[in-house]
């Protein structure tokens, strides 16, 4: 017997042509659509205004390859872990985040199992790349993590960041076509605004943004504004340089007028003198931007260290003198290792 097709795999036009094969007419196929990417059922049986000669018909010609949930890691400070098992048996894991006041409900997905980028301070670095998540797989996450969100905290998403596994420049069609799903008013219908992709910084995958016009936030993960410090920690810098990167991201903002998000992990006696936010004040005045200066948290078999409350103080300070728009970002999860640079589908 062949495998069958898993349905999600189909656009709306290649689902009503399916349908159309099967003599049903192309508002079938539109319900279903509905059912998979505005609803995020993954159960034939639950759709419940198609008749059950059809929902069987459909069971027995296709598949929905739908992401479970295997484990649940609760953190003090309210943030939730899930560890998801995908349909060939790989492990990701997604991550539910409260702010402090509970007014924002932050889910953080990953786009690839691994990550090829080797990052010197992550955890996820650690690990092989096994593969892609499909665009399914990560609209999964989302809608798991927008349920958890509702009956632990009575409300919704509100942010959406691709800063779980993987690096998501590197799934380019996948995490744009998720975007979508997540975004369309056929899918779940919540703001691009709302969804900040995160990258390690791809250069010509940057550009590509801009010529593809896409409508979600960009975030860089820079964590230092000079090159040699950026390749002892980054590999990636290697082939993306920071003038490589600046111009890109030049080129992004040109086509987009959509500011940029600079992520910057402040290490202790590494990237946290004054000296580094002078550098970092340079940097960012090549194209409107903020800063998010975020605590390093503490890896197993990693040397790296957060810096002291007394120098982060001091970094902030002197890049908001500056007039850089800067946030400490306080970490959450740290006790489940759930927080960032920690997601290494432990335990």
């Amino acid at each position: 017997m062949p495998p069958k097709t898993d349905i999600r795999q189909l656009d709306r036009d290649e689902l009503i042509a399916a349908f159309a094969q099967l003599d049903e007419p192309a508002f079938r196929a539109k319900q279903v659509y509905a059912w998979l990417w505005q609803k995020g059922i993954t159960d034939f049986d639950e759709m419940s205004n198609l008749s059950k000669s059809l929902r069987q018909r459909l069971t027995e010609l296709y598949d929905i390859k739908a992401i479970k949930a295997v484990k649940q890691q609760y953190s003090s400070d309210g943030t939730i872990k899930i560890g998801f098992n995908l349909y060939d048996g790989h492990l990701i894991e997604g991550v539910l985040i409260p702010s402090p006041d509970r007014e924002r409900m932050t889910a953080c997905v990953s786009s690839q199992v691994g990550c090829s980028l080797t990052c010197k301070f992550c955890a996820t670095g650690l690990l092989k790349l096994r593969r892609n998540l499909d665009a399914a797989e990560i609209f999964d996450q989302v809608v798991f993590l927008n349920r958890l969100a509702n009956e632990h905290f009575g409300k919704p998403l509100t942010n959406i960041v691709y800063m779980g596994m993987g690096e998501p420049l590197l799934n380019y069609k996948n995490v744009v076509q998720s975007t979508a799903y997540i975004s369309s008013p056929d899918g779940l219908g919540m703001s691009p605004k709302r969804i900040t992709v995160s990258t390690a910084g791809i250069a010509k995958m940057i550009r590509k943004l801009a010529d593809d016009q896409t409508t979600f936030n960009l975030a860089l993960s820079l964590h230092a504004a000079n090159d040699d410090k950026r390749h002892e920690i980054m590999p990636i810098n290697d082939s993306n340089s920071l003038p490589e990167l600046t111009a890109a991201l030049r080129y992004y903002y040109a086509a987009l007028k959509r500011p940029i998000t600079y992520e910057y992990i402040v290490f202790r006696d590494f990237n946290d003198s004054i000296e580094d936010a002078r550098q970092l004040i340079k940097f960012c005045r090549q194209v409107p931007s903020k800063v998010n200066l975020i605590e390093y948290n503490a890896v197993e078999g990693l040397h790296f260290e957060h810096t002291t409350e007394d120098r982060l103080t001091a970094f902030h300070n002197y890049l908001e003198q500056h007039g850089i728009n800067a946030t400490v970002r306080r970490s959450r999860g740290k006790d489940i290792d759930a927080a960032c640079g920690q997601l290494a589908n432990k335990g």
